[in-house]
């Protein structure tokens, strides 16, 4: 006769079979969700909750990465080690990773959400990857900071230019930020390319500060450590509904596109990973976004009933939205966009800053006391101040793109890229340095 520890151990598999059969999914294969996300933790956290008490047996892990630096992560990863789920506001890191052979299609869409947000599809028409949420770029105030500080309400990007708000700004880098990036590349398509990055470099010239990640724009607003900051709605939203001196706008030089959500191809749980996109998706999952410490627009057009009064609402027109984003220009010529604004703005802020100081000094001297000579010199220096490096002609050149896009670089490639930056760099200092005494002689001309 069998032992009693053999007989237990008989009884106890077979009844393991007899629950197995009856979950379709035990609780011990469900396993972890990894989620490789740029967005906050008010927002990760409140879904990760929701979606843990929704499915007991899944837990959802977290990888908090800007979303440059999650492509590149998921790339640097084998098939079978990798996230499960990528999510992040910036449609073009998506086109980046689908082409690259890194999103797995499946049929996970949401039949309620629209096909398009005015002319953009919301979910990606291969199926790679679905929108979650909606997203526009804008300007962001701490009204307290600009009442003590006599500045006016700001209404569009060019306002941001104006001599009245130079100190007072913050931007981020495209390079630390996706959505700094959409910002970026939804003025330059909105404006085209040489007024566009005329436009961001005035902008950056009256900056206080390139913060290191995009959090650091808003959390300066609320805190009053900068007046006004470029970002991402929810950014601006979630901080005024949670109880900020803070305003936001949406400039009429603007984009709604969608925040999306995909699944990693090579992941190492790819159904919990469905499982957590099937839930972001979902009424419930919809209705987390209108949380005041969220602020994000639903794909959802029926949950925006339960929104709050005055709640931005896209699918009823109430966002003027002119650009009609083009995320294949921009991930086309994504890398060459990052690297020139690193070139041109963020390593050489400090000289741009001091021609930008030194072009508002002379022009406001021009304007009391004209002078024909100084004229000239203001003009000379605001073209070496505020023209970028590459042309439009050289930025659609497709052979030239290629460089930067390469994913794998070799030696040659490396070093094109490193001669082409170091060039950048030396040019926008010596530009700058030479603005600076332009406008200096100008502004003693006119005295």
């Amino acid at each position: 006769m069998p032992s009693f520890n053999v007989r237990f151990l008989r009884r106890f598999s077979a009844a393991a079979v007899a629950l197995a059969a009856l979950s379709p999914l035990p609780l011990a294969a469900q396993g972890t969700a990894t989620v490789v996300t740029s967005f906050p933790k008010e927002l990760t956290d409140a879904y990760k909750k929701a979606f843990e008490a929704k499915h007991p047996g899944t837990r959802v892990e977290i990888l908090s990465k800007n979303t440059t630096a999650g492509i590149a992560f998921v790339r640097e990863l084998s098939p079978g080690n990798r996230p499960d789920v990528f999510w992040a506001s910036a449609p073009d890191a998506f086109e980046v990773l689908a082409k690259d052979g890194l999103l797995t299609k499946y049929d996970g869409a949401n039949k309620a959400v629209p096909a398009k947000i005015g002319a953009y599809p919301i979910n990606d028409p291969e199926g790679f990857f679905y929108g979650q949420a909606l997203a526009g770029y804008g300007l962001m105030w701490n009204t307290r900071y600009l009442k003590a500080n006599k500045l006016p309400d700001p209404k569009q990007w060019a306002d941001l230019a104006k001599p009245v708000y130079f100190g007072h700004v913050a931007t981020s880098s495209p390079s630390r930020s996706g959505t700094t990036h959409l910002t970026v590349e939804t003025i330059l398509q909105g404006e085209g390319w040489g007024k566009g990055w005329s436009q961001l470099l005035q902008i950056a010239g009256n900056s206080a500060a390139i913060t290191e990640r995009s959090f650091g724009v808003p959390d300066g607003v609320s805190s009053g450590q900068y007046g006004i900051g470029l970002v991402i709605d929810f950014f601006g939203l979630a901080a005024k509904n949670s109880g900020f001196p803070v305003e936001f706008v949406y400039p009429e030089v603007t984009a709604i596109v969608p925040a999306n959500i995909g699944l990693v191809t090579g992941a190492k749980n790819s159904d919990a990973g469905k499982r957590f996109i099937a839930y972001t998706l979902s009424d419930e999952g919809q209705e987390l976004l209108l949380s005041p410490k969220i602020s994000r627009l639903p794909v959802l057009p029926a949950v925006y009933a339960k929104a709050a009064k005055n709640y931005p609402n896209p699918f009823s027109g109430s966002i003027r939205a002119k650009v009609n984003f083009d995320s294949n220009l921009s991930e086309e010529r994504y890398y060459l966009v990052v690297s020139l604004f690193d070139q041109m703005i963020t390593f050489r802020h400090k000289e741009l800053q001091a021609a930008t100081k030194a072009i508002h000094e002379a022009a406001a001297r021009l304007a009391a006391k004209p002078h024909p000579q100084a004229a000239k010199l203001l003009a000379e220096a605001r073209d070496l101040a505020f023209t970028p490096a590459v042309d439009e002609t050289r930025a659609k050149d497709k052979g030239f793109l290629a460089v930067f896009r390469a994913t794998k670089k070799t030696a040659d490639v490396t070093k094109q890229l490193s001669a082409l930056e170091e060039r950048w760099s030396a040019d926008a200092k010596r530009n700058y340095l030479r603005a600076a005494e332009l406008a200096n002689q100008a502004g003693q001309l006119a005295r």
